[in-house]
């Protein structure tokens, strides 16, 4: 009788009847002998009919097949030194579930609009379906971290009053007779998570109604936020590159067949090993200066400025006390040079730009109403934040690490919509 398996667990059933619940990818014949490239969403495997050891209905069964049929595939799992997975199945019968209609996606080149408009089936490629793995494999690796240092997770709403930023950036809806917005961060929340349980973090989706069409911007994108009480900002860094190192490795350890797959070099990702390099960001404008990029102080870093930056270190890159002017309100000041903040950016190697940014907070009561004037924020609405400082105020910091971005980075993809199933972008809200 035979066994029902997965491809990925092919490997324990050799010489073994088995049946496998899987698509056919491909078909290929010789007259006598066909074969079949089969998946089953665990892994791929080539299946093998020879027309003289198999019924003629067998035969003519997997004669019918077309691309992305559905079937049950029966017979003997063998080892094969060809196969990339060191196995095929030899097979014996073949019971159809369902004969798929003509596939829209073929072995031609097809342009991103048509990929998109097909998202669906596209992620059933070979590529997007490891970098859904290695999406998959980050995630569960920012867990473990934080899970295994006394983090302990809460949940922000997706529904706010106002804006963790101080940004218009923000898709308004109404709440009943209120206005309300879609969350760009759960940070203010995890600030007052913080002061109950001192580190916390929140990983879920936020959203940025940023008019941008570049590749690395969606409107629809995770984050995980950590925050700590009596922490600062050199701690912060210090769990910044402990955490990127962690998830790096992991997916190393984990994701070879995948990166392989997407060929990933992977000598760029085994040099992400802690302690990442620093510069300030009054070093980053002389650097910047040095390779023909000027750039007055008080000015933000561009995408370019960014790449360029990265491009003189061989890991990621943090970019330290920028300009209080052009940070959130929410930042600290350097005690020793108020006009700069504790903050810093992690620059992604490779061009990828950014993918953390974090800081120490404000803790001074009197500075934080200060910078809701001068930022134009409306007192009421963030009177339960100042509460967090008139009510046992401490030292904290915190950071926020864009998912997708960091999916890019690591499977070394062109863009950020191959990054997620179902990217959102400023011209796709479909399928």
């Amino acid at each position: 009788m035979a066994i029902d398996i997965t491809i990925a667990e092919a490997g324990q059933y050799v010489n073994q009847g088995v049946k496998i619940g899987c698509w056919m990818t491909r078909r290929r014949s010789s007259g006598k002998i066909m074969f079949l490239q089969l998946r089953d969403g665990t892994g791929f495997i080539q299946g093998v009919l020879v027309k003289s050891e198999v019924p003629e209905a067998v035969w003519e069964a997997a004669s019918k097949l077309t691309t992305e049929s559905s079937l049950y595939a029966i017979g003997f799992i063998r080892e094969d030194s060809r196969s990339k997975s060191g196995y095929e199945l030899a097979i014996a019968d073949i019971r159809i579930i369902r004969i798929a209609d003509e596939y829209p996606i073929t072995p031609k080149e097809h342009g991103i609009d048509f990929l998109m408009d097909h998202r669906h089936l596209w992620l059933r490629s070979p590529r997007q379906r490891a970098i859904m793995r290695v999406r998959a494999q980050i995630i569960s690796a920012i867990q473990r971290f934080f899970d295994e240092r006394g983090f302990t997770r809460v949940d922000p709403p997706i529904l706010t009053p106002s804006s963790a930023e101080g940004t218009t950036e923000l898709f308004h809806i109404r709440y009943f007779d209120e206005d309300a917005y879609l969350t760009q961060s759960g940070q203010l929340y995890m600030e007052a998570a913080a002061m109950a349980l001192r580190k916390v973090y929140s990983f879920g989706p936020t959203f940025r109604a940023e008019k941008s069409k570049t590749r690395r911007h969606l409107i629809e994108f995770w984050m995980v936020e950590p925050e700590m009480a009596f922490v600062d900002h050199e701690q912060n860094l210090q769990v910044q590159e402990q955490f990127v190192s962690y998830v790096v490795e992991q997916v190393l350890a984990n994701c070879r067949a995948e990166l392989a797959t997407l060929e990933r070099d992977i000598t760029a990702l085994e040099r992400v090993k802690p302690p990442f390099p620093r510069i300030t960001y009054d070093e980053a404008l002389g650097l910047l200066r040095d390779l023909g990029m000027e750039l007055p102080w008080g000015e933000d870093f561009g995408a370019p400025h960014e790449t360029a930056l990265a491009g003189q270190f061989d890991r990621p890159l943090f970019i330290t006390h920028y300009p209080t002017a052009i940070k959130a309100f929410y930042m600290k000041p350097d005690p020793n040079r108020p006009e700069v903040v504790l903050c810093a950016d992690l620059i992604a190697p490779e061009g990828y730009g950014e993918i953390i940014g974090g800081s120490q907070r404000i803790d001074d009561p009197a500075l934080l109403e200060e910078r809701f004037q001068t930022h134009r924020l409306p007192k009421e609405a963030y009177a339960w934040y100042l509460d967090l400082r008139r009510y046992g105020s401490v030292p904290h910091a915190g950071f926020g690490l864009g998912l997708e971005r960091t999916v890019a980075w690591i499977c070394g993809l062109d863009h950020v919509r191959e990054t997620i199933a179902f990217p959102r972008m400023l011209y796709r809200l479909y399928p």
